[in-house]
């Protein structure tokens, strides 16, 4: 059993909490038995894996799956689990894998999202599992947002980060260009649109636009947009979330395509 904070492989993984450090390994770090169970039941390839004696023996069935599964499965004190973590009260388990695995291929059909310059990572964890669950094709990402695999973007993702096809876009208009010229309609969410969201026709394959925080979308991708639309909003309110404002789209599309 690994007690001592100065190993090497421990070290290794704290380093992970870093955005920098993440680039560097080209690895990231998942937590706790859920995100664990959600990365066996799709078969994604694991490195290490790191669990206390309590947690192995509660879920023994979890750990020989899951170390069948990676190159490498360590038993660790309680304190040594708790240093790799980045969560106050780890349930017992992280693992990590590499970043080069995450990216899959986006299809350029269907109902896909498109995030520009995204900084909370709870916000695209939020938007990734609404995206899944809503049966979304995939997730583009501009590479000036918040990493993919943040910690915390893959735990407010609740699993579904396994899920969603997503991949970062070097050139976000680049890709929105290529999903135009894929016959996708572009729909981008702008406070000052005329249209409301359900007066779109959500039954083409269709991109949807959505932008930072605090700025919104930028004005040369709002530009690009075939269609602009707005969510209404009662007097004295200024905006909504983007995780709310990109479930609020997703679930028309859905009620669209199976009610029509």
């Amino acid at each position: 059993m690994l007690t001592s904070l100065q190993n090497s492989l421990v070290k290794q993984i704290r380093k992970l909490h870093s955005t920098k450090e993440r680039h560097k390994q080209q690895l990231f770090l998942l937590e706790g038995t859920h995100l664990l169970e959600e990365a066996c039941a799709v078969n994604y390839p694991l490195e290490v894996v790191c669990c206390t004696p309590q947690w192995e023996q509660a879920h023994s069935q979890l750990w020989q799956m899951v170390c069948s599964q990676c190159y490498r499965s360590e038993i660790v004190s309680e304190e040594v689990l708790a240093a790799m973590a980045t969560t106050v009260q780890p349930d017992g388990v992280v693992a990590t894998a590499k970043r080069d695995e995450q990216e899959n291929q986006v299809a350029l059909t269907g109902l896909v999202l498109a995030v520009e310059t995204l900084q909370d990572p709870g916000n695209l964890g939020t938007i990734i599992r609404t995206a899944a669950a809503a049966g979304a094709s995939g997730l583009w990402l501009s590479d000036d947002s918040v990493d993919l695999d943040h910690p915390k973007v893959i735990r407010a993702s609740a699993g579904q980060w396994f899920r969603l096809n997503k991949a970062v876009s070097e050139d976000l208009k680049v890709t929105v260009q290529q999903c135009q010229e894929a016959g996708m309609q572009v729909i981008a969410t702008l406070p000052t649109a005329s249209l409301t969201y359900w007066e779109v026709e959500w039954r083409k394959p269709s991109l949807i636009l959505l932008g930072n925080e605090g700025a919104g979308l930028s004005d040369d991708l709002a530009a690009m947009a075939d269609t602009q639309v707005k969510i209404p909003l009662s007097p004295g309110v200024e905006s909504l979330n983007v995780g709310i404002t990109a479930a609020l789209m997703l679930y028309e599309a859905q009620r669209q395509r199976i009610y029509g």
